[in-house]
């Protein structure tokens, strides 16, 4: 029984990897349709070194403001968490989703619950409270970019403002899910284990660990203090990201074809960051699908530029992201593995 399950899990990813590749070529054919690749590469060849080292700088300060914030949100679950390990099980999580999909947000909170001795629970219901906090400010960007380009950014992307809704919406039903599950835990645990349990007793146990692991992570930020010093970190998250877009103009020379602002970075941050939600390994295909179009529709730049942009600033992000993922996991793991041989010395020696 338990090696058909393993089965099941096991063809249940394999169709869920061969689905999220289908998707990264079908966006990358839709993105890359009638225009001549060698083009994109001589433009990305003539990239500045300088704003290329800006860019990459831009982003590692971003993820290190995260791992500052995922200490705030994890404080009550263990107070002093190394900033060092957040950081590195960050990275460690973005490189894994370069290959895998989402498998880099259950990556980060094993390595963190490693590292720091902590539960997975725990852990993992941080996780789920960042990525709630990230769909939230991805909301408020995507809000503000319409404030710029109302009327442009409705005709260019019609699905836009009904995702926007959709968002909000979503975001809603999550908190108040997540306010009665805290306030109420034991009622509304047992009314919905309970009913659940009628038609899966398997399911309802699923559903119980992951009410575990809510209750732990949304319990986790408390006191006004936490939540401002949370979401003031989490509005200059979305603002570094914007700047790694404004800077990604200059990387190519964009503005010297055309005036560039920081408020065209923030639109195009908000549009092309819906390409990195959709499960494609890091984004490939459906970020340059959106990238492309933002900048061509929006913008009035030709599809090649825009292509190379698009790329240039994948290609930086990714490969910044699989290295500084790999050398971080490799460090942090080996002074960890380090400290454990010198607490089984002490202890062999008492």
């Amino acid at each position: 029984m338990i090696s058909g399950d393993k089965s099941k899990t096991k063809l249940k990813g394999i169709l869920n990897y061969t689905l999220s590749l289908a998707l990264a070529a079908g966006f990358l054919y839709f993105a890359f349709y009638d225009v001549k690749f060698g083009e994109v590469l001589k433009i990305v060849s003539n990239a500045s070194l300088l704003w290329v080292f800006v860019f990459m700088a831009v982003l590692m300060f971003s993820h290190y403001l995260r791992a500052v914030r995922w200490k705030i949100i994890s404080n009550s679950v263990k107070s002093g968490i190394s900033v060092k390990n957040l950081f590195g099980a960050i990275m460690v999580g973005y490189g894994v989703n370069c290959v895998v999909p989402r498998l880099g947000e259950v990556s980060k909170a094993v390595l963190v619950g490693k590292w720091e001795n902590l539960s997975r629970p725990s852990m993992f219901g941080t996780v789920i409270l960042e990525r709630v906090i990230d769909v939230l400010f991805l909301g408020f960007s995507v809000l503000i970019a319409m404030i710029f380009y109302s009327d442009n950014l409705i005709t260019s992307f019609p699905w836009l403002q009904t995702t926007l809704y959709l968002t909000f919406f979503f975001v809603f039903v999550v908190i108040l899910f997540f306010y009665l599950a805290i306030k109420y835990k034991g009622r509304f645990y047992n009314v919905v284990v309970k009913f659940l349990g009628r038609f899966s007793e398997k399911f309802a146990h699923k559903i119980a660990y992951i009410f575990q692991m809510l209750g732990d992570g949304f319990g986790s930020l408390k006191g006004t203090k936490n939540y401002v010093t949370t979401f003031s970190l989490s509005a200059l998250i979305m603002t570094l990201y914007a700047l790694s877009s404004y800077v990604g103009f200059f990387m190519l020379g964009m503005q010297q074809i055309k005036p560039v602002s920081f408020q065209m970075a923030w639109v195009f941050m908000s549009i092309s960051a819906i390409g990195v939600v959709i499960p494609t390994p890091g984004g490939t295909g459906s970020y340059h699908a959106l990238a492309k179009s933002t900048l061509v529709l929006l913008f009035g730049f030709s599809e090649v530029v825009s292509l190379a942009y698009a790329f240039l600033t994948h290609i930086v992000t990714y490969f910044l992201y699989v290295l500084s993922g790999l050398i971080v996991f490799f460090i942090i793991n080996r002074q960890h593995d380090n400290l454990i041989k010198v607490v089984e010395t002490e202890i062999e020696e008492l």
